[in-house]
């Protein structure tokens, strides 16, 4: 369980300008149906949140075995370089596809209504019971379809 306020830390430190209460959590899509089976059973799932921040989209790793929010950055996208973006929803998530020139990423996002009866749920869950990845969901889905591709930046 990870505060969203240790998030914002976690990417400040990074030399991020996180936007507040624009994070969720997600993982990678399965590659296909054998893949998708496997992360079911909970083998080889790794979460992440994804936070939009000034000028970039970040992931922050959860780690595995812990589940507690790892104090580092593991990619970093510049909105200058994403060329496009599709969210699309399949069964009970969500997949944002984020095509660079060079690279193109599909994260599953676990949609917000299940979520507390779901991995994103238990990451996202605050002390005092808040779920904050259900809580940003709509407003930080929104904000990713509006990033034009190529921006310069976010205000």
């Amino acid at each position: 369980m990870a505060k969203e306020a240790a998030v914002w830390e976690v990417i400040k430190n990074a030399g991020y300008e996180p936007i507040e209460n624009k994070s969720i959590i997600v993982s990678y899509a399965p590659a296909n149906l054998s893949d998708a089976i496997v992360k079911f059973f909970g083998a080889d799932h790794q979460y992440f949140v994804l936070q939009i921040c000034r000028d970039e989209l970040v992931l922050v790793p959860f780690g595995v075995f812990s589940m507690g929010l790892k104090k580092e950055v593991t990619l970093s996208i510049p909105f200058s370089e994403i060329e496009g973006m599709e969210i699309e929803e399949k069964g009970l998530n969500y997949y944002l596809t984020i095509r660079t020139k060079d690279d193109r990423l599909t994260l599953s996002i676990q949609q917000k209504e299940l979520s507390s009866l779901r991995t994103s749920g238990f990451l996202g869950t605050t002390m005092l019971g808040g779920n904050w990845h259900s809580r940003n969901m709509d407003g930080t889905l929104k904000m990713l379809k509006e990033i034009p591709a190529g921006a310069a930046g976010l205000s």
